[in-house]
C-alpha cells in the first residue's frame, strides 16, 4: 500500500487535532509530520499560559477535542486528581486544556520508524514550494522535507513589538519590567485585555490600568442557560447584514418576552454562523466588520463568570478604567510614552503619560505583512493570495488555499484562525475540531483512491547531504 505523507505546519491545538484525525481516520493510509518550533506541542499561544487565572472561555461540556465523542474532555478531566469541577458547566485553566490536547499526541508519535505514525519536528518551517512530484518544505536549518500535501495550522500572527514602551500581551508582565505602581495602557477591551489585567493583578500591580478601544465595550459573561433550538429553515441565509440584524433582534426580543436569555439565541445560532458568513454579500461583510463586529464579539465571545467577577471588581475599585477612544499619536519617551487620543464623540485631543502599552487588539491588521516566513513564501510565489477584505489568506470551502490566479490548490490547505476570511467563526475549539474532521475525511478519501488527479504520486523525503542538516529532522520521540 502506498502511504500518503501529510505535513502539518504548526503544532498548536489546530495542528494536533488535524494530526489526530488524519491518523485515526487514515487507518495506515497516511503518515503525518508535524512541524512546530515551540518545545511544547499542542499549546500554541492560547494554551501555553501558566497563569491559573487564565480560564477557558468555553465551558468544559463543549470543549471535547473529538466531535464524535462529546464527553471526551470531561472524562479526561474527571480522572485527574486536580479536577475541581462539580459538573460539565465549569471553566478550567487554559493550561489544563493544553495538557489535554498534548495527551492526544503521545500514543500517536512514531517509535523510530519514519513511515509509521506521527513524527514531530521541533523546528521552524521557512518556506513551502510545489514541484512535479508534490510539495517541499524547507526548515530553518536548511533541511528539506518532501510530501504529498502541506496543511498550514499556524494560528494567529503574533504582533511585533513596535517600541520599547510596549509589553508583549502574551508574556507575563513581570518579564516586561513594568513598575508595580505604573500606569498601563491596554489597547483593546476584549478577552485578551481581560487576561492581561488578570496577569497584572496576580503579579501585584497596584497602578492604574486603562483599557482603550473604539467603543469601550467589554465581553459579556457566560450564564447557565441552554442554547435555543433554531430551525435552519427560518434563518435568512444570503440576506444583507442589516436584514440579518433585524431578524436577530426580533428573535432575541421574542425569546426574551417568553422569559428566555439572549445568550441562548446567540449560542443557538452558532452551528449556522459559518454558512451565514459564506452567504453574506461581500459588501455586507465589509459593513459588518466596520460597524457590527465589536457588538457581535462581546456577545458571542464571552468570559467565564469567575473572570467577570474579578474584572468587574477591578472596575468598581477604580483599578481598571474602560475608555471609548481612538489613538491619535504615540510618542515613546524615557518614562514610557505620551499617548494622545480622542474620546468617542469628542473633537478635542487629550494626552496621557503611560509607563507601558500592551496591544490586545488581536488580529494583525495587514495579513500581507505577515511575519510568518512559510506563509510569506506562499504569497511571494503566488501560491496564495490575500482575501478581498484583507482578513487573511483566501481559502476555498474545503480549506484548499487559493492561488494568485484564483485556483484552489490540490496540495496546500489551511485550518484554524488562518482561514477566518472564509469561515469567520473559526478561532474556538468547537469550530476548529469540526473543520479538522472534514478536512481529514477529504484527505483520507484522496489517499484511499491514490488518484493522480487529486494527489500527485508520493515520494520519499528528499536526501539531506550533511549530517548537520539531517540532525534537524530528528523527531520528538
Amino acid at each position: 500500500m502506498v502511504r500518503r505523507h501529510a505535513i502539518i505546519v504548526g503544532g498548536g491545538a489546530s495542528g494536533v487535532l488535524l494530526a489526530y484525525q488524519l491518523l485515526r481516520l487514515g487507518r495506515g493510509a497516511i503518515r503525518v509530520t508535524l512541524i512546530e518550533q515551540r518545545p511544547e506541542i499542542g499549546r500554541g499561544l492560547a494554551y501555553h499560559t501558566g497563569n491559573p487565572d487564565h480560564l477557558l472561555n468555553v465551558r468544559v461540556a463543549n470543549m471535547s477535542a473529538l466531535p464524535e465523542d462529546p464527553d471526551h474532555f470531561w472524562r479526561w478531566l474527571s480522572a485527574r486528581d486536580t479536577c475541581r469541577c462539580a459538573d460539565r458547566y465549569c471553566f478550567v485553566p487554559r493550561r489544563v486544556y493544553g495538557d489535554y490536547i498534548a495527551s492526544l499526541i503521545g500514543p500517536l508519535v512514531s517509535r523510530g520508524d519514519d513511515t509509521d505514525g506521527l513524527r514531530i519536528l521541533n523546528s521552524e518551517c521557512v518556506s513551502v514550494r510545489e514541484n512535479a512530484d508534490g510539495v517541499v518544505v524547507e526548515l530553518a536549518s536548511g533541511a528539506e522535507l518532501g510530501g504529498d500535501t502541506v496543511i498550514f495550522a499556524t494560528g494567529h500572527d503574533s504582533r511585533k513589538i513596535p517600541a520599547a514602551c510596549y509589553a508583549d500581551a502574551w508574556a507575563p508582565p513581570s518579564t516586561a519590567g513594568i513598575r508595580k505602581d505604573g500606569l498601563v495602557l491596554i489597547l483593546g477591551s476584549g478577552l485578551t485585555m481581560a487576561d492581561y489585567v488578570l496577569s497584572l493583578l496576580r503579579d501585584g500591580h497596584t497602578g492604574p490600568i486603562v483599557a482603550m478601544s473604539r467603543r469601550g465595550l467589554m465581553p459579556k459573561a457566560h450564564r447557565r442557560v441552554p442554547p435555543l433550538s433554531i430551525d435552519e429553515q427560518q434563518i435568512p441565509f444570503g440576506a444583507s447584514a442589516s436584514q440579518l440584524l433585524r431578524w436577530l433582534r426580533h428573535l432575541v426580543e421574542s425569546h426574551s418576552a417568553q422569559g428566555g436569555n439572549w445568550r441562548s439565541v446567540v449560542d443557538g445560532l452558532r452551528p449556522f454562523t459559518q454558512r451565514l458568513w459564506r452567504e453574506l454579500p461581500i459588501d455586507s461583510r465589509r459593513r459588518f466588520l466596520e460597524h457590527a463586529r465589536a457588538w457581535w464579539d462581546v456577545h458571542r465571545h464571552r468570559m467565564a463568570p469567575e473572570v467577570e467577577f474579578t474584572i468587574s471588581k477591578a472596575v468598581m475599585d477604580h483599578r481598571l478604567t474602560l475608555m471609548a477612544a481612538k489613538i491619535a499619536d504615540i510618542s515613546p519617551n524615557s518614562a514610557g510614552a505620551t499617548v494622545r487620543y480622542r474620546r468617542r464623540g469628542q473633537a478635542a485631543l487629550e494626552s496621557l503619560q503611560v509607563d507601558a502599552i500592551v496591544d490586545c487588539t488581536g488580529i494583525a491588521k495587514d495579513p500581507a505583512a505577515t511575519g510568518n516566513p512559510a506563509v510569506r513564501s506562499l504569497l511571494d510565489q503566488g501560491l496564495a493570495r490575500i482575501d478581498p477584505l484583507h482578513m487573511g489568506i483566501d481559502v476555498a470551502s474545503d480549506c484548499a488555499i487559493v492561488n494568485r490566479r484564483g485556483l484552489p490548490s490540490q496540495r496546500l490547505f489551511a485550518i484554524g484562525p488562518l482561514t477566518r476570511a472564509a469561515f469567520w467563526e473559526i478561532i474556538a475549539i468547537p469550530d476548529i475540531r469540526n473543520q479538522c474532521v472534514r478536512l481529514a475525511e477529504r484527505l483520507v478519501r484522496n489517499a484511499d483512491r491514490v488518484s493522480e488527479a487529486a494527489f500527485p504520486a508520493s515520494f520519499t523525503t528528499l536526501p539531506i547531504a550533511a549530517s548537520k542538516r539531517r540532525a534537524a529532522l530528528v523527531g520528538h520521540h
